[in-house]
């Protein structure tokens, strides 16, 4: 049987908002440290984005044809990423508080948007009330069971080296050793300011449970789950999910796995994850002159390569493979995040390659991801660059680009094919690839890519679909000739999506 996933994502285009960086409020009172917004962002310096400026934003995003938001963590931190969680019952005051999720929430919701938040379950930061608990008071603490501490340093009443910041800390490994020696704690990444909790504790396990419940009850439409395979433990993420669903049986729960994730998407944990072998597919297919140094900079791109059209092919389809067709249809498609340098910045700012892989984010099974800014050309490097602030001057904007986007998301919204249809390769050589969508009611859309330097022609094989086929953007159509789709003409690092017309048309 195959597992339940919420409807509404296969007709959902999302958009992912890094709230501290996107919009500012006048309603939302401002710190008076606060960095220039048009200044390079830096790994501390907080710029001030609100969550009401996001709400405020909100006829622009329905603009371009967003349907769905997903949000960088919005809960009270010391931290402008707010990976660092202090308090999971409170909106960061930075970010208007409660009341400004309430607000962001109705006024997306009476748009018909949908508003997914980034839950961060793994690590807390130093701040969260258990863990400061415990530098408080030692092994008199309550909570000295709610994080993996030593507990003979403890005993020995020597604190925790909670901001002591050693030289074998500095590097970034994912060994626990030299943290917990040095700090008397393990830290997510060894980073000191990420103490992690014990979630095999059950209070801790409970303390979660109810948070993740709690705000689906208030009002959002699902979470994404920061690092999850760092909590191994099968029977948390089923009781989580449990919880969840039934608060709303529709709520959405994407997990942020950069990898083959079987394991958590048999129906009794995620409905999905966050797509990253498709955004790499990409980077290695449509990026002429690939920078791979800068690229593979981040963890989960280290195995990017450049990729032919036969390739490309067999990589999204081994992708898209991998599981179920209602999961494969909810997955979380992307093509950067605020973990990755942006597309844009890691092609060399190929634009052709940009506009070619929205195309394909757009017309692929699963839910298109926007990061925000990518669709008006922002650039950025490795975090923090990737995190630059929105430029609200829209003199600065690559209007043909956004105007792209809206197109393809137009498109995706005029064709149930692109959204709940099947998947077929067409074509796959040489630096040119094609597929086909198409559904029972005989809706189809062709899309053919050429990644290389000169100009094609191929015949596409569509079956008894037509008689014809019209070019989505220009109009130009063309002739099925005995179960072809004839003479396509591909300029060179164009991609095209052709469509059977409607009957109505």
């Amino acid at each position: 049987m195959s597992p339940e996933t919420p409807g509404w994502v296969r007709d959902a285009v999302f958009y992912q908002v890094f709230p501290d960086r996107f919009a500012r409020s006048a309603r939302v009172p401002k710190a008076s440290n606060l960095e220039a917004w048009d200044a390079p962002p830096t790994a501390h310096g907080f710029k001030g984005g609100d969550l009401l400026g996001v709400a405020e934003k909100l006829p622009e995003l329905a603009d371009l044809g967003v349907t769905a938001l997903y949000l960088n963590p919005v809960f009270a931190s010391a931290a402008n990423h707010r990976y660092h969680t202090w308090d999971y019952h409170r909106v960061d005051p930075l970010l208007g508080g409660d009341a400004a999720l309430r607000e962001l929430l109705g006024a997306a919701h009476a748009r018909g948007m949908r508003v997914v938040l980034d839950g961060v379950f793994n690590h807390v930061g130093r701040g969260f009330f258990a863990f400061h608990h415990v530098l408080e008071n030692g092994i008199d603490s309550p909570y000295i069971d709610w994080f993996h501490l030593d507990l003979d340093r403890l005993r020995d009443g020597r604190p925790l080296g909670a901001y002591a910041e050693p030289k074998a800390l500095l590097r970034r490994s994912k060994k626990p050793k030299p943290a917990y020696e040095e700090l008397g704690y393990a830290a997510w990444w060894d980073v000191p300011a990420l103490p992690k909790l014990d979630t095999r504790t059950p209070a801790v396990r409970e303390y979660l449970w109810d948070v993740a419940e709690r705000w689906v009850r208030f009002g959002i439409d699902g979470w994404r789950l920061d690092v999850p395979a760092e909590i191994d433990d099968d029977e948390f993420w089923r009781e989580l999910r449990r919880r969840v669903k039934r608060a709303n049986p529709e709520a959405y729960l994407v997990g942020e796995i950069w990898y083959e994730a079987r394991r958590w998407l048999s129906g009794d944990q995620f409905d999905a994850t966050m797509n990253y072998p498709l955004a790499k597919a990409a980077l290695g297919f449509f990026v002429h002159d690939l920078d791979l140094d800068a690229v593979r900079s981040v963890g989960g791109y280290r195995d990017v390569r450049p990729l032919d059209a036969p390739d490309f092919a067999a990589e999204v389809e081994r992708v898209l493979g991998l599981y179920d067709p209602a999961v494969r249809d909810v997955q979380l498609n992307l093509v950067g995040s605020h973990d990755t340098p942006r597309f844009l910045t890691a092609s060399g700012n190929d634009l052709a390659a940009l506009e070619m892989a929205f195309l394909f984010l757009f017309t692929l099974p699963g839910a298109p991801c926007v990061y925000y800014g990518d669709e008006i050309g922002l650039e950025g490097g490795p975090d923090p660059d990737c995190r630059r602030a929105f430029p609200w001057d829209e003199s600065s904007w690559d209007h043909v680009l956004r105007d792209h986007v809206k197109r393809l998301a137009s498109l995706r919204r005029e064709h149930p094919a692109l959204r709940r249809g099947e998947y077929q390769t067409l074509y796959a050589e040489a630096s040119v690839a094609a597929y086909l969508r198409f559904d029972a009611s005989g809706d189809a859309v062709a899309v053919a890519f050429n990644a290389g330097r000169e100009e094609t022609r191929v015949d596409l094989p569509v079956g008894g679909l037509g008689p014809l086929f019209v070019d989505a953007a220009s109009g130009e159509e063309n002739a099925v000739i005995e179960g072809e789709l004839r003479d396509v003409v591909l300029p060179p690092r164009t991609g095209r999506a052709l469509v059977v017309p409607s009957p109505a048309a």
